[in-house]
């Protein structure tokens, strides 16, 4: 028998996966699926002469088990001499099985069996093979790279989108007030406001009309203060102190008008 083997798929949260990190082994063997005895020894904690021992006396009960179930393999270990181990499939599985006792024993021949049901699954899916002579399958393919052609090109109008601001951004000389760096950040002062307000970048003191930017903002380069002239209602000349937002404020503000919403 010529062995193309393909190992039982499985993840690390597999829930076959017992505590004590054993997986049962099943392999694709010549289209068939097919476990080890050694494997299945190691799995149900055996030694293997006795899984060698139980499949013999189940052929020597039932001779043709040994054609159609199991399978013999001899081969030399590392030290030369000749060890045995037969392959089997799930119902001589299941046949051995029948006399594995012990509080975990139904648990793990139901792992067994599932990774069988689960590679023979495998088998019967159906393959799709691409056909270029069959027009729907080139409809098919034409809709795809479309689809995947529309996702490029939305990423692409982002990125414009977002280097447009930058550019403005870089444009940008010196520090500048709110107003204006809304302006520059293409939305409307008062929501700029707002949200300055909200991520405390700004505050206004009790009986006072200026925004001033806290300490920390400050501190970190994102905002400092000016005093301009102005003049009040009487047209007197008056001084007050503003918050201004900084090169390095206004891409950090870019950046959050950019986030996502929560």
């Amino acid at each position: 028998m010529t062995q193309d083997i393909t190992p039982f798929p499985h993840s690390e949260g597999d829930r076959s996966l017992d505590a004590a990190g054993r997986r049962p082994i099943v392999n694709m063997i010549d289209g068939s699926v097919l476990a080890d005895s050694r494997d299945v020894a190691a799995f149900f904690c055996k030694q293997h002469y006795a899984v060698l021992r139980d499949v013999r006396n189940l052929i020597a009960k039932e001779p043709s088990l040994g054609l159609r179930n199991f399978v013999c393999f001899k081969n030399n270990d590392l030290t030369g001499e000749t060890t045995s181990h037969y392959l089997m499939d799930r119902d001589g599985f299941t046949l051995l099985a029948m006399g594995f006792t012990g509080q975990k024993a139904i648990k793990w021949k139901l792992s067994y069996i599932e990774a069988f049901n689960s590679m023979e699954a495998s088998l019967r899916a159906p393959r799709i093979t691409f056909d270029p002579s069959d027009p729907r399958m080139l409809l098919a393919c034409f809709e795809h790279l479309q689809k995947q052609v529309a996702e490029k090109d939305g990423v692409i109008a982002l990125q414009a989108k977002g280097l447009e601001k930058l550019e403005r951004i870089e444009g940008a000389d010196g520090s500048m007030c709110i107003t204006d760096a809304a302006k520059t950040l293409g939305t409307r002062p008062r929501d700029l406001f707002a949200l300055m307000n909200a991520r405390r970048w700004i505050f206004k003191r009790p009986g006072n009309s200026s925004w001033l930017a806290y300490q920390d903002k400050i501190q970190a380069g994102l905002m400092e203060h000016d005093d301009h002239l102005y003049r009040d209602g009487q047209d007197r000349e008056r001084v007050a102190t503003r918050a201004l937002v900084t090169a390095k404020g206004l891409v950090r503000l870019a950046e959050i008008l950019n986030e996502p919403l929560h």
